[in-house]
């Protein structure tokens, strides 16, 4: 976290999870970063990331996603996966942002 800080980048989570299981999963993982919950959905429909059934005992699910969008609204860059398991790491990001010059670099 304290590499997206230092550019200036705000990282945000959406899930369909009710606020008590996100707030346990929250502290669980030792997440800071703000999480929002859209249980029914609506975001997460509108930005075509909803896996209808594919969760615990058929529970929908979010579709792993991650999106670069630059101050002023433009989606940069996208990363979707099709399995909840799987997600994109920290250093990934961060090089893509260096690739694509998206946020002040971090001071060495």
């Amino acid at each position: 976290m304290r590499q997206f800080e230092a550019r200036d980048v705000r990282v945000v989570a959406i899930s369909v999870d009710s606020p008590e299981a996100t707030e346990n999963l929250r502290k669980k993982e030792g997440y800071t970063f703000l999480f929002l919950c859209d249980t029914k959905a609506e975001v997460i429909r509108r930005w075509d990331l909803l896996h209808p059934h594919a969760g615990i005992e058929g529970g929908d699910i979010a579709r792993p996603a991650e999106f670069l969008i630059d101050p002023v609204g433009t989606i940069r860059w996208v990363n979707l996966t099709e399995d909840f398991r799987k997600r994109v790491h920290a250093p990934a990001v961060l090089k893509v942002m260096d690739d694509l010059h998206v946020g002040a670099p971090a001071s060495p």
